[in-house]
């Protein structure tokens, strides 16, 4: 039936070749799953145990079941998986809004401890999980892997799904554990990304010192050099929009400048061999910080919203195709030789991704507190095991780097690079679905409403205990009322992050914003944005 509807097609001149119909197909087939995905989630918004993530991965199996039998065991998926898809596509949407949505403030007063888990934790769950698959898998024989399987291997279960913890995880019920989960997901992906492009790079025939200490600079490099691109396109799409006043001519052209530069920014990292993760999420912050403001009132609300739907699409989009894709018949026939094999890798990997986790949590959570006097400050035992179990989710990222390494276009014909793709895909699936449902009774059972110490504690701005995210109204409403002025270098050394914050808001009032607009520090003429409640209230 399909052939024929294909060749009238064809005679019609509306289409190609049949291979043109059999896309219309699976466009048509992946459009009406999301919508699938959309109107389920919505209606178990309410359930204990069951988010939109998890939802969106069942119906991916549950397609790729259906694919699976009516090609006869022949495929299970309508779209090939690509990294590049992933990167290119999927991930930068993602990252930028939630770039584009943080709460300054908060975020930059708990960044050190953010880097402290997103940066160090993940270098010390880098380093754990290689060298326990080193001294397990080498003794395996699951295939011809060498050392730099073995390190990518760390890097590739290093990086935690921070999409699926945040839909877990609520802003409201748990603010503390929202702040901190947001802040390091991003930090960590970016992290191991990074991590796993300079292995690239790494002479592993002949490691030394001089090695490592190139490895290390390359790191530090891939990281600020990123983080300055970032910044760099946030402040020109700045500059641009404050001086030539788009706006008064049409704000259409406001929206679509904004996108087009903060995908530039990313693409222009890819291009460059830098992280595309840090640059886009840096340009969004400086876009809410300052391009955002020197917008027109209708284009505000519309780049909140177009922003925030292209992220959740991409997300949904995510989870539905790694659901289906994990029934790819052609990587389990690879590894079917010795399922007991791939089994036992499945489990040992989950298992490193436990003790992974464990080895930076709760010894970083007790530096943390050792830096903080105010007893509703330092982080319980039972917020540490939360934040461990809420890291334990591996998803996209993981498959999308695993792919990279140990596939070529999708495919592998290596026993070797079959087993840790299937196993991949298997701690994917088993950690979403599995840990993403007990986390919000995990939550509810260490921390129920009425001993939650978030809901009594006094208001400090030195608390972490504030949410990471708000909405854009309100996420510049840092009036530095509460900074108290350091008067000695022991206040710069025991607040350091304080300090910085209160120095930099005078930088940014006496310098940025007359350049580049922002909060307050917009021009009135016609046609330009104007915030006459928001002088009003400097």
């Amino acid at each position: 039936m399909g052939l024929d509807v294909a060749a009238y097609l064809v005679r019609l001149g509306v289409l190609n070749t049949t291979s043109d119909y059999a896309s219309v197909v699976s466009i048509n087939l992946f459009v009406a799953l999301l919508c699938a995905c959309i109107v389920l989630g919505h209606l178990l918004e309410e359930n204990r145990w069951v988010n939109e993530s998890i939802t969106a991965l069942i119906i991916g199996l549950c397609t790729g079941v259906v694919i699976l039998l009516t090609t006869k065991g022949k495929s299970s998926h309508i779209f090939v998986f690509s990294e590049d898809l992933f990167f290119i596509y999927l991930l930068p949407p993602i990252i930028f809004n939630a770039g584009f949505q943080v709460k300054k403030k908060q975020f930059f007063r708990n960044f050190m401890t953010i880097t402290l888990f997103g940066a160090v934790g993940t270098m010390i769950s880098f380093f754990t999980i290689a060298i326990a698959a080193i001294a397990i898998f080498s003794r395996m024989n699951i295939g011809a892997l060498d050392v730099g399987d073995f390190l990518a291997i760390g890097a590739i279960f290093s990086a935690t799904d921070s999409v699926c913890t945040l839909q877990v995880l609520n802003q409201d019920e748990t603010p503390f554990l929202y702040s901190l989960v947001f802040g390091e997901g991003v930090v960590n992906d970016a992290t191991s990304i990074v991590l796993f492009n300079a292995l690239q790079n790494l002479d592993l025939d002949h490691i030394d010192a001089g090695v490592v200490l190139k490895f290390l600079g390359n790191f530090f490099y891939l990281f600020l050099s990123s983080t300055f691109l970032g910044v760099f396109a946030g402040l020109l799409s700045a500059y641009i929009i404050k001086k030539l006043y788009i706006g008064r001519h049409s704000t259409d052209r406001e929206v679509a400048l904004m996108m087009l530069m903060a995908y530039l920014s990313y693409m222009l990292a890819e291009l460059l061999d830098l992280s595309g993760i840090l640059t886009v999420f840096f340009c969004g912050i400086v876009m809410s910080h300052y391009t955002w403001h020197n917008v027109t009132e209708s284009s505000r609300v519309t780049t909140k919203h177009a922003f925030a739907t292209l992220s959740f699409i991409a997300e949904t989009f995510l989870f539905l195709y790694v659901g289906m894709d994990a029934l790819d018949i052609e990587k389990w026939e690879f590894a079917s030789d010795s399922p007991g094999k791939s089994i036992g890798v499945s489990s040992i990997l989950l298992g490193l991704v436990l003790v992974g986790r464990a080895a930076f949590v709760f010894p970083l959570s007790f530096l943390s507190n050792l830096t903080k006097k105010a007893p509703y400050e330092k982080i319980t035992w039972r917020q540490q095991i939360v934040i461990w179990w809420a890291g334990l989710m591996r998803g996209a990222v993981s498959i999308a780097l695993a792919y990279n390494k140990f596939t070529r276009s999708g495919h592998t014909q290596l026993h070797g690079n079959a087993i840790m793709i299937t196993s991949t895909i298997t701690v994917v699936l088993f950690s979403t679905m599995v840990f993403g449902m007990m986390t919000k009774p995990l939550i509810r059972l260490l921390l129920p409403a009425s001993s939650n110490p978030v809901t009594s504690e006094p208001s400090s701005p030195k608390s972490l205990h504030s949410p990471l995210l708000t909405s854009l109204q309100g996420s510049d409403l840092e009036t530095g009322a509460h900074i108290v002025r350091p008067s000695s270098l022991r206040m710069l050394l025991t607040k350091p992050t304080h300090t910085v914050h209160y120095y930099w808001r005078k930088f940014d009032d006496a310098l940025m914003r007359p350049m580049f607009g922002g909060r307050g520090f917009v021009p009135f003429s016609p046609g330009s944005p104007t915030e006459q409640s928001v002088h009003g209230g400097q």
